[in-house]
């Protein structure tokens, strides 16, 4: 189950612009069936909102960053959140999503933010923090490099599993690092219990 959430649009009933709405316009169970259950919401949602900028992309980091926020505070803490963000303009929030990022770096959360289009996506690199440490407009560093940045023009005629890797590439040290980070060892493969019997 994938909970997918919209920006940048005026959405039913009264068309105001929001930045973290449902995609499939159910706020209190966002989830979606798979990857294709997710395409199916974003398909059945675009004739129903008009598309609109400004392209604010800190509230989805604030909504992801409050349910790991909230898993951090757990006994186990066993879930790590990656949000993946899709988006064909150039953000227009950028003190706002630097102060998210900076907060979200001490969480069990990574951002994966793909450029789709020919949109000028400098300041997307500058998320990425691979140039540099990424600071709030105050100043705070960032805890951890959390945010990888993918232009999807580089992959246009490669393969998916190449644009899957350079997706992913980050995403294994963050989490080692966020576990480290908090001294929280692997669990041993022995302390789950199969809950399900399999036939043959």
């Amino acid at each position: 189950m994938f909970p997918a959430f919209g920006f940048g649009a005026r959405i039913p009933p009264d068309f105001k612009v929001s930045h973290d709405f449902a995609v499939n316009f159910n706020e209190d169970n966002p989830e979606c069936a798979g990857i294709q259950g997710v395409v199916e919401a974003y398909q059945n949602c675009l004739p129903k909102i008009q598309l609109y900028g400004p392209t604010n992309i800190a509230p989805i980091i604030q909504k992801v960053a409050n349910s790991a926020s909230e898993e951090m505070h757990t006994k186990e803490a066993m879930q790590y959140f990656i949000l993946l963000i899709l988006t064909d303009g150039v953000i227009t929030d950028m003190a706002d999503t630097r102060e998210a990022i900076v907060h979200a770096s001490h969480l069990p959360m990574s951002v994966i933010i793909v450029g789709v289009g020919n949109a000028d996506f400098s300041d997307m690199q500058m998320l990425d923090g691979d140039d540099g440490i990424l600071r709030s407009p105050k100043g705070e560093p960032v805890l951890r490099d959390i945010v990888q940045f993918v232009p999807f023009r580089n992959f246009k005629h490669a393969s998916p599993a190449a644009l899957a890797k350079s997706v992913l590439a980050e995403v294994p040290n963050q989490v080692v690092d966020y576990y480290n980070s908090k001294g929280i060892k692997p669990k041993d493969l022995s302390d789950y219990e199969c809950s399900r019997t399999f036939g043959p």
